[in-house]
């Protein structure tokens, strides 16, 4: 199956998961999985969120995010993928002065 996140709707959801400004989305779900292609402009962020009954693989597509991963924080640039496994926790900024771009998978387990 392909996905053209071009023809997908894209939403603006204002301060996700508690987080600050908007996050932007193309998003697929089905009762299996849900893909995001996602952006955050500088200073925006998702709230930091628990895992309870799936994991989350983001892949930075545009910039440099900061993650936050069980209390820790770590720089995604673009090129690199970060895992949040079920239980965990995490949380991504944009602290830089650009939109970032990044997809996220959300399987169900």
């Amino acid at each position: 199956m392909i996905l053209d996140f071009h023809e997908i709707e894209e939403q603006v959801i204002p301060n996700f998961k508690g987080g600050e400004k908007a996050f932007h989305t193309r998003m697929y779900t089905d009762n299996a999985c849900k893909i995001m292609r996602g952006s955050l402009e500088p200073g925006a962020s998702i709230g930091v969120h628990t895992h309870e009954t799936n994991s989350e693989i983001i892949f930075m597509v545009k910039g440099t995010g900061t993650m936050l991963y069980d209390g820790g924080t770590e720089a995604l640039p673009a090129g690199n993928c970060h895992y949040c496994p079920k239980g965990h926790s995490h949380s991504l900024r944009n602290e830089s002065g650009e939109t970032i771009e990044f997809y996220a998978v959300v399987p169900e387990q």
